[in-house]
């Protein structure tokens, strides 16, 4: 489901699988996705089997092949010499017989392929089912550590490339290994000297393919380094271009690319040239291998040692015995990515987990929601505590506001209250019950929360209206709207609460969105309410419109307040003035106006402010 909201950025470089990116730990990272992939092994035996089975029925070919072009030879031999002819029934039943090899080899491929795609989607399946479920059991802090761009990666891209590498890499490596020692043995079975002349060619293709990947290595990460450099600007001008314009800055926009692209430019041609002149000189030495087999290969025809079909076969066999070398070099790399992926796949899977669940929990059904803060001590490092010493005891159905300057502590307690964090010392209680004692899912269904940001899905209005609570009624949703203040204003909009908010929707006000999450909010009933800068950015007339329906909200709940317009909670029941993470001042809005403290100074300034204006 996609957000309404303003979407946050992330550099297409940003995440996910880089080219030639390498795990820290190869051994480690393959052993754990092996193991993962335990409960296909069935599966794997079968693609192993299989893929060995298409490999060597492909590998016999040529050899039998051999045969029918010696056959024919000889025949041609002897019509010219006039001692025989072409046998073409035997040489009919040798290609025939090749067809059935090759007809084997493919179905015997096929099946290989088809079972590992199937065990690639599996795993992947399984995986993308386990990330999910552990996002639900990360804790806050996590997320709050770590871009939106960075989390998704590893649902997305790693998983991507880890599926992709895997249905590839794993029947790749087992038929290129096959096929090289296959063809190896075909080769010797052929002639042994002819083999070790093929072979000479090995070497120095190492030697070469060593060369050029050393010196093209720092290219290639060059141009990946500098491609992310270019695509993070690119998103940066484009997701600020109105801000460029406004300041004239395009020239200096414009230069500052054609640095970055300069130098992506200088690393791209040299690494592609050097991927490029790979293949050229790959050719070139396996043609001096060629030469060096048909001298020696027509030597020994000639003195009767081998037959000329043989050396048809042989030519065969070089072409597949330095195909699979490349492809397992391909392999090696293929796997590098794997193992890159798995490792950031499986230590996003090892990330320690909040405890969900507690022995004896209470039931949150009979509570009414009277919330007590005792001598509360919180850092989000234990080293910087930032809430020193915070009490509050709130009875049910009160409403409470928490004000304050920024970094004062408020959306922190409220992260508390919730139980997003655990305090370092100190206590609270949801009706005498400490909320280490509910499981974090019970204790979580106290609470209804309406945000500043808000956040309404790609569906109809009726279906984000009942994400609050989903067994809800069409009347119940329309009730909750009604309450809302919103219900005018969806009868209004073509198709009714069966319009369908998405990105494009254009239509509806940043209040309106806000009057839906409040209607959802109602909808909820939750017996606790968190109400956290809901009118900051909406203007006044708006933001009349959203406290009332605020109000709807709030009746016989107890309700905590966290507000910047300080205009908005003057009705509040008990005002919790904070500064520097401890209460300062409490009390109601004309007992904090009486005492002239902090609360007046603020309320003041912000009173000054509005007459100015």
């Amino acid at each position: 489901m996609s957000e309404t909201r303003r979407p946050r950025p992330h550099g297409p470089m940003g995440h996910g699988m880089r080219g030639g990116e390498k795990a820290k730990d190869f051994s480690g990272s393959m052993k754990k996705i092996f193991h993962y992939m335990g409960k296909y092994k069935v599966r794997i035996v079968l693609v192993m089997i299989a893929a060995m089975a298409g490999t060597i029925f492909n590998i016999v070919g040529p050899k039998i092949l051999g045969k029918a072009t010696t056959e024919l030879f000889n025949g041609l031999v002897a019509k010219i010499s006039g001692t025989g002819g072409i046998n073409f029934e035997k040489i009919a039943q040798i290609l025939a017989f090749a067809m059935c090899l090759y007809l084997c080899s493919a179905a015997f491929t096929f099946i290989q392929g088809f079972i590992m795609s199937g065990v690639s989607n599996d795993v992947t399946y399984s995986l993308r089912k386990d990330i999910s479920q552990k996002i639900n059991r990360l804790p806050l802090k996590y997320f709050e550590s770590r871009t939106t761009g960075e989390i998704l990666s590893r649902v997305t891209n790693d998983v991507d490339t880890l599926q992709s590498s895997l249905n590839q890499s794993i029947t790749q490596l087992i038929t290129s290994t096959t096929t090289l020692i296959g063809v190896l043995v075909m080769m010797l079975s052929i002639n042994v000297w002819m083999t070790l002349a093929a072979l000479v060619i090995l070497p120095v293709s190492m030697m070469v393919i060593g060369f050029v990947m050393k010196h093209s290595q720092k290219f290639f990460q060059g141009q990946q380094k500098y491609l992310g450099e270019v695509n993070g600007q690119i998103e940066e001008i484009y997701g600020g271009h109105d801000v460029v314009r406004a300041f004239n800055k395009e020239k200096d926009v414009v230069e500052e690319f054609e640095k970055v692209n300069r130098k992506l430019y200088n690393t791209a041609w040299k690494s592609q040239f050097f991927s490029g002149i790979m293949m050229p000189i790959m050719q070139f030495i396996g043609n001096l291998g060629y030469v060096m087999v048909a001298i020696l290969g027509g030597f020994m025809v000639i003195k009767n040692a081998i037959e000329v079909g043989d050396i048809q076969s042989f030519f065969q066999y070089i072409r597949n015995f330095t195909q699979p070398i490349q492809q397992i070099a391909q392999v090696t790399n293929m796997l590098q990515s794997t193992a890159a992926a798995s490792e950031r796949i499986f230590e996003f899977l090892e990330e320690e987990e909040e405890d969900q669940m507690v022995e004896h929990p209470v039931d949150n059904t009979q509570l009414k929601g009277n919330v007590e803060f005792d001598h509360v001590k919180f850092g989000y490092d234990p080293n910087q505590v930032i809430i020193h010493d915070f009490s509050a005891h709130i009875k049910d159905g009160q409403k409470i506001a928490i004000v304050g300057p920024t970094g004062a502590g408020k959306t922190t307690m409220v992260k508390l209250l919730m139980r997003f964090y655990d305090v370092n010392d100190g206590s609270i209680s949801i009706d005498g019950h400490n909320v280490r004692d509910f499981n974090r899912s019970s204790l979580r269904e106290m609470f209804g929360m309406v945000l500043q940001d808000t956040w309404l899905f790609s569906g109809t209005i009726m279906e984000n209206i009942r994400y609050g609570r989903l067994d809800a009624t069409d009347e119940e949703v329309i009730a909750a709207a009604k309450a809302a203040h919103v219900h005018k204003f969806i009868m209004q909009q073509p198709g009714g609460y069966q319009m369908v908010l998405n990105e494009e929707t254009n239509n509806i006000s940043q209040g309106q969105k806000q009057l839906l999450t409040i209607a959802r909010a109602i909808l909820a009933d939750n017996k606790i309410l968190i109400l956290d800068e809901a009118t900051s950015s909406v203007d006044t007339r708006t933001e009349t419109q959203i406290q009332k329906a605020m109000d709807n909200l709030m009746k016989g709940r107890t309700s905590f307040i966290i507000a910047h317009r300080l205009s908005t909670i003057r009705d509040a029941d008990l005002i919790l003035v904070m500064k520097d993470g401890d209460i300062i001042e409490q009390g109601n809005h004309e007992e904090l106006m009486k005492a002239g403290g902090f609360y007046a100074g603020l309320y003041n300034s912000q009173f000054e402010k509005a007459e100015a204006i």
